[in-house]
C-alpha cells in the first residue's frame, strides 16, 4: 500500500483544490475562535481605543456582506481571466503542460486567500444580532438579547480584506510572469535537475561489489525464463510509481529473483507482464496479487519517477517552437541550454545497476535503469529532423554537444554524443541550404572531434567557449 500512498499524497499535493480547501478550513476555525473571543472578553476593551470604530449590528453587517461579496467576485473574475490564458498559453506550447500551471503553489495560495476570507466573513456575519432579535433557544416570547456585535472578528475580517487587495496585486504580477515562454521552460528544467538529484545514485539494493561486474543491461540466464512466473497489470494506464524497496523486500523474504519489465512512463494494459518472478513453485496467488500491487497506474503520465517526461516536456517545446506555424527558435534554444544542463547532470552522478542485490549480496531485482546513451538519444533523436531545418536551432544543437563532450568524463558517452553531432552534420546537410551555417557548423563539428580526440579534455573547455562567442 505504500506505492499507493506516495501516488496518492504526489496528486494530491499537485492538485489545485488541496491548498485552497486547507486554507477555507482554516477560516472556519478562525471564524469561530475570534467570535468566542468577542462573547469572552465583551466590546469594552474599544472604549479605551479612540481611534478604534465600534460598529453597530447593521454597520457590522455591511462591512462582511461588502468584504464577502467582493471576495467571491474578485475569485470568480480573476480565475476566469487565467484559466482562459492558461488554455491559450498550453495551446501554443503543449497540453502536458497544464498541470504545471496547476501545481503551481502561487495560483493555489491566491485563490485560497480569496476563497478563506469569503467564508470567514460569511460565517462571522451569522453571529451578529440586534436587540430585537430573540436569543437561540430561549424559552420565553419577552426574553430578548441583547445586540451582538464581534468587533475582533469583524477587525481580523477587514484585515483579512486588506492581506487579499496585496494578495490581488501579486497575482496580477504572477500570472503573466508564470506564462513567460522562458520562465515555463526554467521550470520544467529545474524541476529536471531535481528529480535527476533526487533519483541518482539509486539505492534498491546495493550494486555488485566488483564494478567489472555491474551491469547496464538487464541480461539474464536462459535458465531464469524458463523457471519464471509472469506477473501481469491488474490495470490499464501509464506506469507512474513501482515500490522497489518494498519489491526487494518480498524478493528476500521469499528468496525470489525478480525481472522488472516496464520503466516508468509505459503503457501496460491488462495482458501485459509488468514482472517475471523465479522460481515459480515460490509463487501463491496471494504473493502474486502484492508483487502486482507494487506497480501504481494513472490515467496521465507524470513527474513523480518519470525522467523522461519532462525530458519529453522540454522537447515537445523546441519542436512547436520549430514548427513553420510558429517559427520561433530561439525558444527551442532555450529548452536546448535547459536539457544541456540535466545531460551534465546526468552524466557527473552514479547510475544504477540493472543488476541489484539484497544485504547477503544475492541478485533479488533485475530492472533496466535510466542510461546517459538512452537520455542522450531522447533528447537528439526527437529534436534532430526539427534542428535540421533551421540555423539557428542547428548551430545551437553542435555547440550544445560540443559543451557536453567538454563536460563529459566517460569515453563511451563522449563517443556517443560524437555519434549525435555526426547525425546532425547528416541531416543538416541534406535539409539546410545556407551555405554559410553549413560551414559554421562544420566548423563547431570539426571542434567536437577535437575535443573527444584530446585527452585533456576539460583543459581545453575555455578554448572551446571562446571559439562559439568570437
Amino acid at each position: 500500500m505504500n506505492a499507493f500512498f506516495v501516488t496518492l499524497w504526489a496528486g494530491v499535493r499537485n492538485s489545485y483544490w488541496f491548498v485552497p480547501s486547507l486554507m477555507a478550513i482554516g477560516a472556519i476555525a478562525l471564524s469561530f475562535a475570534t467570535t468566542a473571543v468577542d462573547s469572552r472578553i465583551g466590546s469594552e476593551w474599544m472604549d479605551n481605543i479612540g481611534w478604534l470604530y465600534a460598529n453597530q449590528p447593521a454597520g457590522a453587517r455591511a462591512v462582511l456582506s461588502t468584504v464577502a461579496g467582493s471576495m467571491i467576485t474578485v475569485a470568480g473574475v480573476t480565475f476566469s481571466m487565467t484559466i482562459l490564458s492558461i488554455a491559450q498559453t498550453t495551446s501554443q506550447i503543449g497540453p502536458r503542460l497544464l498541470n504545471n500551471f496547476m501545481g503551481d503553489k502561487a495560483n493555489q495560495f491566491t485563490l485560497g486567500v480569496f476563497i478563506s476570507t469569503f467564508l470567514y466573513c460569511l460565517m462571522v456575519l451569522r453571529t451578529v444580532r440586534n436587540a430585537e432579535t430573540a436569543a437561540p433557544g430561549s424559552s420565553g416570547a419577552g426574553d430578548l438579547a441583547s445586540a451582538f456585535v464581534p468587533h475582533v472578528a469583524v477587525i481580523v475580517g477587514v484585515l483579512m480584506a486588506i492581506v487579499s487587495v496585496g494578495v490581488l496585486i501579486f497575482f496580477i504580477h504572477h500570472i503573466p510572469e508564470s506564462m513567460h515562454v522562458s520562465n515555463i521552460i526554467a521550470g520544467v528544467g529545474r524541476g529536471l535537475n531535481k528529480q535527476i538529484a533526487d533519483q541518482f545514485p539509486a539505492r534498491v539494493g546495493d550494486p555488485h561489489e566488483d564494478k567489472a561486474n555491474q551491469k547496464s543491461e538487464s541480461d539474464l540466464p536462459d535458465s531464469f525464463y524458463a523457471t519464471s512466473k509472469s506477473v501481469y497489470s491488474t490495470g490499464t494506464g501509464y506506469l507512474e510509481y513501482v515500490d522497489a524497496d518494498e519489491l526487494m523486500r518480498l524478493a528476500s523474504k521469499h528468496d525470489l529473483v525478480l525481472k522488472v519489465s516496464p520503466v516508468h512512463g509505459d503503457f501496460v494494459t491488462e495482458k501485459n507482464i509488468i514482472l517475471l518472478a523465479s522460481p515459480s513453485d515460490r509463487i501463491d496467488e496471494s504473493l502474486e496479487s502484492k508483487l502486482a500491487a507494487m506497480f501504481i497506474l494513472g490515467s496521465q503520465r507524470n513527474a513523480t519517477q518519470d525522467l523522461r517526461f519532462q525530458v519529453n516536456q522540454l522537447v515537445e517545446v523546441a519542436m512547436r517552437a520549430l514548427s513553420p506555424g510558429v517559427n520561433d527558435p530561439f525558444t527551442a534554444t532555450n529548452c536546448m541550454d535547459w536539457l544541456q544542463s540535466a545531460l551534465e547532470n546526468l552524466a557527473a552522478r552514479t547510475l544504477p545497476d540493472a543488476h541489484r542485490y539484497d544485504a547477503e549480496k544475492t541478485l533479488r531485482v533485475v530492472a533496466e535503469p535510466v542510461t546517459f546513451d538512452s537520455f542522450a538519444s531522447l533528447v537528439f533523436d526527437q529534436l534532430r529532423p526539427y534542428v535540421a531545418t533551421d540555423r539557428t536551432a542547428s548551430i545551437k544543437m553542435m555547440g550544445m554537444i560540443g559543451n557536453l563532450v567538454v563536460v563529459v568524463e566517460s569515453p563511451r558517452e563522449r563517443r556517443v554524443l560524437v555519434r549525435h553531432a555526426c547525425a546532425l552534420r547528416r541531416e543538416c546537410r541534406v535539409a539546410l541550404h545556407d551555405h554559410r551555417a553549413l560551414d559554421s557548423l562544420d566548423g563547431l563539428y570539426r571542434e567536437v572531434l577535437r575535443l573527444f580526440a584530446h585527452d585533456a579534455v576539460r583543459e581545453r573547455a575555455k578554448k572551446f567557449g571562446d571559439w562559439m562567442t568570437s
